[in-house]
């Protein structure tokens, strides 16, 4: 037996899809609901209501693309495998890079926005926690203590996790949904759309941009968690598919509804102040419009929620993001210790050490929600696109692996994927696209310190592999800095050519990758690890009908 197959042995394949869906739906519904509607609105004016739609469209055509992936490898911290298993270590070190950065940066996110909102709290101290920009001393503290937090319930087992999250996800479902309607019913004045600028009062580059910075990619980002707990799913092939759709659905119609009801309970008299959209300030969106309308009961459930609904997504992320270390570990780029999974409670405790000091520093760093938002958004961006090269490159390579889930429209959807994925990329505007591709560079060094020692011999083929998704982070950069003014460029390319040049960019770079593919160590590793898991599980069902036979004779 491997080392890679006794660790997995010490997960326990306890979570269902009930439990699963639980995890994507507690993972998506964090902060984002809390403030996402107030932060799309204010880039995209009413509009903000089609940036959810189209956010959930790009969310669910890449979340099919891992569905499959999930279910052929039903392994703990599945996200960061992917790359590895169709591309080598180049290509699986950066989609794994991203997608740690991505979900470790949600952490301290959800601690912020708890604690953003209990600024709103009538009370001296709690009004000193945020200065209208960032967290201060003083809420940077308690946001660590929610760290910590997040940290503990994760600490002693995954039944204890699953208990707690599928409780708090319930509150979690039911909370936006009684705000929405109790807000619609307060006050609705569809005037808001129409004045103002009108539904899209700074243009449809606004409801582009809004979907990949305002937090909304971010909101959607959750339905990676069940893939990434997959290694203790009971059944990956069924369960996996009904928790990822599942879970993106029903959290679509949750925001839609919370973004009509934000837009149309705005008093007219904060947006005639504000002058418009982009400039009402609400510490607390939904809460302040809640005592604005008389609503003192939804206020108090809201700054109660602000705890129980971004510490649950907090409480997901610290475990989601410990399996994905451990990926990362058993992908050759970490050291052993954080492989590690105590025997007794199923959980890869040092790895849940390292993502706690990792979500320390970016506290430290980024203190408001919204700097974390649009870093955690075009993070998540560069992520996605491994899915669709992996599906089909996997397709290719490794035609007889078992596939519990496959769709027939893959070859149309992975290309679609990929579009979808280099559109909101370019959509979150230079120079914040340059900055994050930046920290994607960032942690190549942890690469090369594994890999540059080995033969030359050895380490080409990885080196060619990976080279289609260097070149596309690179050209990507070029293009959002080249690209329209609308999305923060130079303005080289016109209006309307630069998403034609971006669709074409996806496009290339989908075909250089599936076709770059190769069978690496990985592939063949895992391929032999499942052969033997199917043979084990063949005998053990030989021996038990054997058995049963031999009782019915006795």
């Amino acid at each position: 037996m491997s080392t890679e197959q006794g660790s997995h042995s010490n997960y326990r394949r306890t979570l269902g899809p009930v439990a699963l869906t639980a995890v994507g739906l507690g993972s998506i519904i964090g902060s984002g609901w809390l403030f996402g509607a107030e932060r799309a609105a204010s880039i995209a004016g009413p509009a903000a209501i089609l940036a959810w739609v189209i956010g959930a469209a790009v969310a669910l055509t890449i979340a099919l693309t891992y569905t499959e992936l999930g279910s052929m490898f039903p392994k703990a911290g599945g996200m960061v495998r992917y790359g590895q298993y169709s591309h080598g270590s180049l290509a699986g070190y950066l989609a794994a890079w991203a997608n740690w950065i991505a979900i470790v940066s949600v952490i301290p996110g959800e601690a912020t926005a708890s604690v953003q909102y209990m600024s709103s709290w009538d009370f001296s101290w709690a009004a000193g926690l945020y200065n209208g920009k960032e967290l201060t001393g003083s809420g940077v503290a308690l946001a660590s203590v929610l760290l910590v937090f997040y940290f503990f319930l994760n600490w002693f087992a995954i039944t204890l996790f699953a208990k707690t999250n599928n409780a708090i996800t319930v509150f979690k479902v039911v909370v936006p949904i009684l705000t929405a309607g109790a807000l619609m019913l307060a006050h609705f004045d569809t005037s808001n759309v129409k004045d103002n600028g009108g539904f899209t009062p700074n243009g449809w580059s606004a409801v582009f941009t809004a979907v990949a910075v305002s937090g909304i990619v971010w909101a959607y980002n959750g339905f990676q968690s069940p893939l990434n707990m997959a290694g203790e799913a009971r059944n990956p092939g069924k369960s996996l598919p009904k928790a990822v759709i599942g879970s993106i659905v029903i959290a679509l119609i949750i925001y839609v509804a919370l973004q009509i009801a934000f837009l149309m309970a705005v008093p007219a008299a904060d947006l005639s102040e504000a002058g418009s959209w982009a400039h009402l300030s609400y510490n607390s969106p939904l809460a302040d419009l809640s005592l604005a309308w008389g609503l003192n009961w939804l206020a108090m459930l809201l700054y109660a929620d602000a705890f129980i609904s971004p510490s649950g997504t907090g409480m997901i992320y610290a475990a989601t993001t410990s399996r994905m270390i451990h990926g990362v570990q058993e992908n050759g780029h970490l050291p052993g210790i954080f492989g590690k999974v105590d025997p007794k409670t199923g959980v890869p405790r040092p790895a849940l050490v390292l993502n706690l000091v990792v979500a320390f520093l970016f506290l430290a760093v980024f203190r408001g929600w919204g700097s974390l938002a649009e870093i955690v958004s075009v993070a998540t961006v560069i992520s996605y696109i491994t899915g669709p090269v992996a599906v089909m490159s996997l397709r290719r390579l490794a035609p007889d692996l078992k596939r519990p889930v496959k769709l027939r429209v893959m070859p149309v959807v992975a290309p679609v994927a990929m579009v979808f994925g280099s559109l909101v990329l370019y959509w979150g505007r230079w120079p914040l696209t340059g900055k994050v591709i930046l920290i994607m560079a960032v942690g190549l060094p942890v690469w090369a310190w594994y890999e540059l020692r080995k033969p030359w011999a050895e380490l080409k083929p990885h080196l060619k592999a990976g080279a289609w998704m260097v070149a596309y982070l690179l050209v990507m950069a070029c293009v959002s800095w080249a690209g329209g003014t609308d999305f923060g460029g130079q303005g080289y390319l016109a209006e309307g050519w630069d998403i034609v040049t971006v669709v074409l960019i996806g496009l290339v770079f989908y075909v250089w990758g599936v076709r770059s593919a190769w069978r690496n160590p990985s592939l063949v590793a895992v391929e032999r690890e499942m052969a033997a898991a199917a043979e084990a599980e063949a005998q053990a069902e030989a021996a038990g009908a054997a058995d049963a036979d031999a009782a019915r004779r006795a």
